[in-house]
């Protein structure tokens, strides 16, 4: 008798329960974000292994949303994604407006600088928050800053700052630059050089590799290349390691092993500063490794962990505040007191002078890491990760609508 009335309390604690999770979820606080890539198809690269995959940034949202449903559930939230690719030359504007019209009130982009004014132009400041985990350029965190815009990728500033203080603690001082013609190209060389003033390095020679365009890889490619970059970088003055500016991927990858003295090559091949690296898995990054894995079937790339952090700001901003108003989001993102743990072996802050997020630089080469900056011994009066970038003293960025 005994066992057939505790059965019965339990089946109706159960069933009192799960009505309890239904009204919840029935009551549910829905938290949409939208996810805007600009994606270039037929884009060419040195090597075939450095195709980018398909859900490249999308796999990294979508672990976020996932993340943060599984604590938003206890609190009455509910989060969805809406994720839209763009070509290269297409106007984002009717994007956002659709998804504005759908309730879309936090943006995540993966788009070119321009794009991300454009989108912070567009609306009202308080209006919504947008995320940049894409665009790396300098100007968006200074001159060009917006009070919308919240960066989880780090500025050209921050990663050459991070691998030149590697390069200092290597003692390698002396630096011979080679960067490409296009602009990106050389926007990364005009960090590089700020960083080698800054921490006392010295370029001792700088050559430029035109874009002439044409195949990347031929039959006979390899032998081309083997003759070529040695006599490309022949008249170097004599140089510690080579750092290359090659953004657009036409040349950098086939400087290492190939150019005229034996030295280390960095930057864009070689050892290059990176916001995530697939092989990485210290500070617990293992945990988020292995979900990444299970669910893209591939292991996490830097674009995946800048959408996947901006996702997660929003979550955790969410479901503190137990509100979905973007207007309270926002404050509690800006907040000095907020930090989202990334699994970089420190809570990752906001800087309240230009909105980037504070993040350590890892360096790595193609299959493991072999550094982390900051280095020891670079130090700050509040904080080692404001070493890396444009710190507070030397920002122009007035947080302008």
């Amino acid at each position: 008798m005994f066992v057939k009335r505790f059965r019965r309390l339990s089946w109706f604690a159960g069933l009192l329960a799960l009505t309890q999770l239904t009204a919840v979820a029935a009551a549910a606080d829905k938290i949409a974000i939208g996810y805007l890539q600009t994606v270039e198809k037929g884009r060419l690269t040195i090597s075939v292994l450095d195709q980018p995959p398909k859900n490249l940034g999308l796999a990294g949202a979508e672990v976020g949303i996932n993340d943060n449903n599984t604590t938003g559930r206890f609190v009455g939230q509910e989060f969805t994604l809406d994720d839209v690719r763009l070509s290269p030359d297409e106007d984002l504007i009717p994007a956002l407006d659709k998804l504005y019209e759908q309730g879309v009130r936090f943006f995540v982009l993966d788009v070119s600088a321009d794009n991300v004014l454009k989108a912070a132009d567009h609306f009202d400041a308080g209006d919504v928050v947008i995320f940049n985990a894409g665009a790396r350029d300098n100007r968006l965190r200074d001159e060009d800053c917006r009070s919308n815009v919240i960066h989880t990728a780090p500025s050209r500033a921050i990663l050459a700052d991070g691998l030149a203080q590697y390069l200092i603690w290597k003692k390698w001082r002396d630096w011979f630059l080679v960067f490409g013609s296009n602009p990106a190209d050389k926007a990364w060389a005009a960090s590089l050089r700020r960083a080698a003033t800054r921490y006392g390095a010295r370029i001792v020679s700088e050559k430029e590799y035109v874009d002439t365009g044409g195949a990347r890889q031929t039959d006979s490619g390899h032998a081309q290349v083997q003759k070529q970059m040695p006599v490309f970088s022949q008249d170097a003055e004599d140089h510690d390691v080579v750092v290359v500016a090659d953004e657009s991927e036409v040349f950098g990858t086939y400087l290492p092993y190939r150019t005229w003295l034996p030295r280390p090559v960095t930057g864009s091949a070689g050892l290059q500063p990176v916001s995530w690296h697939p092989a990485f898995e210290g500070w617990g990054a293992a945990q988020i490794q292995n979900r990444f894995a299970k669910h893209a079937g591939r292991r996490m790339l830097g674009i995946d962990m800048q959408a996947w952090t901006a996702i997660r700001m929003v979550g955790e901003a969410a479901t503190r505040t137990k509100s979905a108003d973007p207007a309270k989001i926002d404050a509690y993102i800006k907040d000095p007191g907020f930090s989202i743990a990334a699994f970089k072996g420190q809570k990752i802050t906001l800087r309240d002078w230009n909105l980037q997020l504070r993040q350590p630089v890892l360096l790595a080469d193609g299959k493991n890491v072999v550094s982390v900056s900051p280095q020891s011994g670079f130090l700050h009066q509040f904080s080692e990760l404001d070493t890396l970038g444009h710190d507070k003293p030397e920002t122009s960025c007035k947080l302008n609508k």
